[in-house]
């Protein structure tokens, strides 16, 4: 069953044959995760890349007050790691826990390499998946320079539809970079505004 949604996931990109799917499938470990159970912690060197399979997951920074600052957001059928430390082998900035009880599918670097080898069909959709990130990464510094705080908040919308309803008023407010209390005032703006 988990396999069959990994696998829809990959053919967007790429077209497998039985012995290619058989393949991938048998380097992906299954991890089953609790609410607030940390996947990733600052200071860990990042060994896995991440799919979500089911549940949500948040990646921050904690700033020397002891500020929480979300930078991602990975719900269903989102690749999440720390990109850095997974490619570099240096250890991560970030912390990445579950915000709902999850499950997940891991791919270690050996094994992605292996995969690379084996397939090299899938050197391409990491490519993609690669290039995504790096473009969301960008688009994502761009809105925090350019965008007001109420047009970062119709994005997110845009980006994660169904996420506010799963997540704390508290967590979005910390990755448009404002205060819970501004966010309730543009919450309440745009429901005028829908009247």
């Amino acid at each position: 069953m988990h396999a069959e949604q990994i696998l829809k996931h990959v053919a967007k990109h790429i077209t497998l044959d039985a012995v290619e799917r058989d393949f991938f499938i048998s380097l992906l470990q299954f991890r089953s995760m609790k609410k607030k159970e940390i996947l990733i912690r600052e200071g860990d060197v990042c060994h896995h890349e991440h799919y979500v399979i089911k549940g949500c997951f948040k990646s921050y920074s904690v700033d020397e007050k002891g500020n929480e600052h979300i930078i991602m957001f990975a719900p269903e059928d989102w690749w999440m790691g720390d990109l850095y430390s997974f490619l570099t082998g240096k250890p991560s900035r970030f912390n990445t826990v579950a915000l709902e009880a999850a499950e997940i599918f891991m791919i270690s670097k050996p094994d992605l390499q292996r995969l690379y080898e084996t397939v090299p069909k899938f050197e391409r959709f990491f490519r993609i998946l690669f290039q995504s990130a790096l473009v969301a990464q960008f688009h994502r510094i761009d809105q925090n320079l350019s965008m007001t705080a109420e047009e970062r908040y119709v994005e997110f919308q845009n980006r994660y539809p169904q996420l506010e309803q799963r997540i704390h008023l508290k967590q979005i407010a910390s990755f448009l970079g404002i205060t819970p209390e501004f966010l309730s005032i543009i919450r309440r703006k745009g429901m005028r505004g829908k009247e």
